[in-house]
């Protein structure tokens, strides 16, 4: 039967009808009399005999076509029969995505800069104060830049002349992904359709009260997109998280952190274990000292004494902070705030830092946080294009 079955497409059409019938057949049994299901079974009996009789194809056909005639008669047409199929492989493909998502791999995009240069949130380059000079690509350059190495540019001038005197509040989100912004100089409105980003405005240096002459510049902007990754959500579930991992965790529950959202940090402190971080920008765990030959710290503590935006800079305490920045948001941070300050991690607590340790919120402004909170670790960069494509990063 398997072996007519690969060379015979009338047995393959066969197999096929009686498969369709019986699943429509169970799909309404409650709804059909008992004579009609007979019917119906009686047929497919017949065909499915005819096909281990290993009948000739001609009878094989015959008998198809009678099942066909009598399940027509019999069952219950659908109405919209097209339109209820595509509905039902859609819904079929989400539930596979979702299941994905849920169990294996989950798309992330980085949120800040809290961990250059390993993995970059948006970033961005005001050319009107940075390089008023710039050239702004033509369509095709600046499709590929977009859509491939996921930089953007954004261009505006004043279409006549007058002061900037009206600012939307904040960006409107009009598709999932995408946002448009407003404002008015003199009696003209300008509208700039962008990926969804609440800062557009201060990236773009709008000032109210500004006087522009028609045609000149009014935005000239450079953004680089934040790394989208994939999460792998599958491997803790046989295994704890390790040292020097990139984990991605839920802040519910966390205090400080913003509700409801997910981080991206490198996890440091395990529980039960104590913590120091020397000015030597090192972090010591139960006296040893970590360095470069710890996995997943090769290139963290690889870094130069003066500290640049876009190296590592190893882990810094908050004497170290204040001794490079005269002023910072992380003035605040209680937790390691100096190299003889010693934090113990509680039991099933993990402690996490940025990469970009001069410019990081985490586990020196809020602590430790529970180990369930973790749902999986940085896997692979999909998008953009860029030297951090693939696994490279971890």
């Amino acid at each position: 039967m398997i072996f007519r079955w690969f060379l015979s497409s009338t047995v393959r059409n066969a197999v096929e009808m009686k498969k369709h019938v019986r699943k429509l057949l169970r799909a309404q049994s409650d709804l059909l009399s008992e004579d009609r299901r007979s019917q119906i079974q009686e047929s497919m009996d017949q065909l499915a005999a005819t096909l281990k009789s290993g009948e000739s194809h001609e009878k094989i056909e015959s008998a198809t076509l009678d099942l066909q005639k009598i399940a027509s008669a019999n069952l219950i047409p659908y109405p919209h029969a097209g339109i209820r199929e595509n509905i039902e492989v859609f819904l079929v493909a989400v539930a596979i995505a979702m299941g994905v998502r849920t169990f294996f791999l989950q798309p992330f995009k980085i949120p800040t800069g809290s961990m250059q240069p390993t993995l970059y949130g948006i970033t961005d380059e005001n050319l009107l104060v940075e390089d008023p000079d710039a050239e702004i690509p033509g369509f095709f350059k600046k499709t590929y830049l977009s859509w491939f190495k996921g930089t953007s540019y954004y261009h505006v001038q004043a279409k006549e002349s007058g002061v900037l005197n009206e600012m939307d509040e904040r960006p409107t989100q009009v598709f999932p992904l995408i946002s448009k912004y407003r404002f008015r100089i003199g009696s003209a409105w300008h509208t700039v359709w962008f990926p969804s980003d609440e800062n557009f405005a201060q990236r773009a240096g709008l000032r109210p009260g500004e006087y522009y002459e028609k045609g000149e510049d009014v935005i000239k902007l450079k953004v680089r997109s934040g790394d989208h990754l994939f999460v792998d959500r599958f491997t803790y579930n046989f295994r704890k998280p390790r040292r020097g991992e990139i984990i991605v965790f839920e802040t519910q529950g966390i205090p400080m952190l913003k509700q409801d959202t997910f981080y991206i940090k490198r996890l440091v402190g395990l529980g039960g274990e104590e913590m120091k971080m020397g000015d030597d920008q090192h972090v010591s765990i139960n006296g040893e000292r970590l360095d470069a030959s710890v996995p997943h710290f090769e290139n963290v503590y690889t870094f130069d004494k003066e500290w640049k935006p876009d190296s590592y800079f190893g882990h810094a305490n908050m004497k170290v902070v204040r001794d490079h920045r005269i002023r910072t948001s992380m003035d605040n941070f209680k937790y390691f705030p100096n190299k003889d300050h010693v934090f113990k991690v509680r039991e099933n607590h993990l402690v996490v830092l940025g990469d970009n340790t001069m410019n990081s919120f985490d586990s020196r402004g809020w602590g430790d946080f529970p180990q369930e909170k973790v749902i999986g670790q940085s896997f692979f960069v999909y998008w953009p294009i860029s030297e951090r494509f693939g696994w490279s990063h971890r």
